[in-house]
């Protein structure tokens, strides 16, 4: 007999669905898998034997019969333990000990020995993927439904046990299970209710932006870049805050809407890095500076997503920033201008999303005193020239913000912060001033996201931030008066701005424009996006 069902799985980040055949015949006793199986899936057979044996059913293993397991397209390399239900169930229905119509219907998930299903990686993209090809239901582990539940219009059922699915699709005749000559073995499957996205405080942000004594400058480019979705760089002597400041960005951008939420949740349930979890808050990844190139870009011999692909919709934070490999550095031209990243090998290729703000944290020199009053830089011409070259111009052009985080006055750390209450709300007070929290200015950054989402809807274009604004939208949403063309321009001669960095400065003047509740761009909004270019072009 011949059986077919339909299962799925993830390369890279690209979800497929597979068609699996189970052919049943006389013959001596064998169990082969066929369909370029890796080696998790040949180990299959032994796993699922097991399963339906204890699963109440007859154990492939002690009868004498020939059975080919068939995975579709024959081409396409099948990886890891997912299409263990399928086979079961496929199995089953070829040797007539379960009858169910398989169409419309997906089957996914791991079996343990004793017939449970254990969590999977990626089940979000695969159940995109077929409730885009029409399927209406999907069966896969419990562990695994709420975060598929996300996926509106296909029904999710939250399984635990092979056995549990066989009574549901076959379920035993009414009038043997009256009589007591079957007994219903299996609990009955739970259907899993639409999953509904809640926001909470990001997790990600270990600091807040009043705790950060001093830095108002730095402070004021974290608020731009988080508004406008630019990137930044903070060069300044150690010790002065620049990771403070990093981790307490991430509490500033606002909560991610329902198609991101599905697409970073994805990205991350693909890479194996969450559990049953929802990812509603814009992610933050900060790798060492010894990261390899594949670990921040992606690849391998079958490409799989990097860093700069699980920082998307996020932020991704480089720390000690000329230290990384230059390779590394340079493989940043491409995401930062694109949003995507391209990967090719051999074997395959892939386009994975990249579309992350960069903060990028650096000393002024490899000992970090270069500029220093009170200490002695000991770094030799040689030193500050190759620390230097560590940052070609593409890389300077395509980020937006050039912050100095000097060192803050000792006195100013000695200030005792205490709560202000006749001071709005979400600021303190400490001697000769205030700090403003980070929902403070959070409220301001959200507003002005706002205006950019109006705007950009208004007229259908499909772009979020001004920092996503190509030549076109320029020219449509930031047009310049004369008096700021003839300021930009001569500004630009004067820094020897590129054209790359000419177009960016206009997008974060539009922003800081958007913070200040401005319909147009003013000198003032243009002068002050001038300043955070870099004084000194390497």
């Amino acid at each position: 007999m011949l059986a077919k069902v339909y299962s799925a799985q993830v390369v890279g980040l690209k979800a497929d669905l597979i068609d699996l055949e189970v052919d049943i015949a006389r013959g001596l006793h064998s169990f082969s898998i066929v369909g370029l199986p890796d080696k998790a899936v040949e180990e299959a057979k032994d796993r699922i034997s097991a399963a339906i044996k204890n699963s109440g059913f007859k154990s492939p293993q002690k009868s004498n019969k020939k059975v080919i397991v068939g995975l579709a397209p024959a081409d396409l390399k099948k990886e890891g333990p997912v299409f263990d239900l399928a086979i079961a169930l496929a199995y089953l229905l070829a040797g007539q000990e379960l009858k169910f119509e398989s169409e419309g219907k997906l089957f996914i998930g791991e079996l343990a020995l004793d017939g449970s299903l254990r969590a999977i990686k990626g089940p979000l993209m695969m159940v995109r993927r077929a409730q885009e090809a029409g399927f209406t239901e999907v069966y896969l582990p419990s562990g695994n439904a709420r975060e598929a539940a996300l996926v509106p219009g296909i029904k999710v059922y939250a399984c635990n046990h092979l056995r549990d699915i066989a009574d549901h699709l076959s379920p035993p005749p009414k009038a043997a299970l009256e009589k007591g000559t079957v007994k219903k073995r299996g609990q009955p499957l739970t259907f899993q209710p639409p999953t509904k996205i809640t926001h909470q405080a990001n997790t990600q942000a270990t600091y807040d932006l009043s705790e950060i004594k001093g830095q108002q400058t730095a402070k004021r480019g974290l608020e731009i870049a988080a508004a406008g979705g630019h990137n930044l760089a903070m060069s300044g002597p150690p010790g002065t805050g620049k990771t403070m400041l990093a981790k307490a960005f991430a509490g500033l951008l606002p909560p991610l809407d329902f198609e991101a939420v599905l697409e970073v949740t994805g990205i991350h349930s693909a890479s194996g890095l969450i559990n049953n979890d929802l990812i509603t808050e814009a992610p933050f990844r900060a790798p060492h500076h010894t990261a390899s190139y594949i670990s921040l870009v992606g690849g391998g011999a079958w490409p799989k997503p990097g860093e700069i692909t699980l920082a998307h919709r996020g932020i991704l934070f480089l720390d000690e920033f000329p230290e990384f490999d230059k390779r590394v550095i340079e493989a940043l031209r491409q995401p930062l201008e694109d949003r995507v990243v391209r990967v090719s090998r051999a074997r395959g290729s892939m386009t994975f999303p990249a579309n992350f703000i960069l903060i990028a944290a650096m000393n002024p020199c490899p000992c970090g005193n270069k500029g220093l009053r009170t200490k002695e830089c000991i770094c030799s011409q040689a030193a500050l020239v190759r620390y230097g070259r560590k940052l070609s111009g593409p890389i300077v052009d395509r980020i937006d913000l050039w912050l100095e985080v000097p060192q803050v006055d000792h006195e100013r750390l000695a200030a005792s912060v205490v709560p202000a209450p006749t001071l709005r709300s979400g600021q303190t007070r400490f001697v000769g001033g205030f700090e403003e929290s980070s929902s403070t200015v959070r409220k301001r950054i959200l507003e002005a996201r706002r205006r950019q989402t109006q705007r950009f809807a208004a007229v259908g274009k499909e772009i979020h931030t001004n920092s996503d604004m190509g030549p076109k939208e320029l020219r449509l949403f930031a047009p310049l008066n004369d008096k700021c063309a003839q300021l930009l321009t001569s500004s630009a001669k004067r820094l020897d701005l590129s054209a790359r960095a000419y177009h960016r400065t206009i997008k974060l003047a539009r922003t800081i424009a958007d913070l200040a509740g401005s319909e147009h761009i003013t000198e003032q909004h243009l002068t002050e996006a001038l300043q955070y270019r870099p004084k000194i072009q390497p």
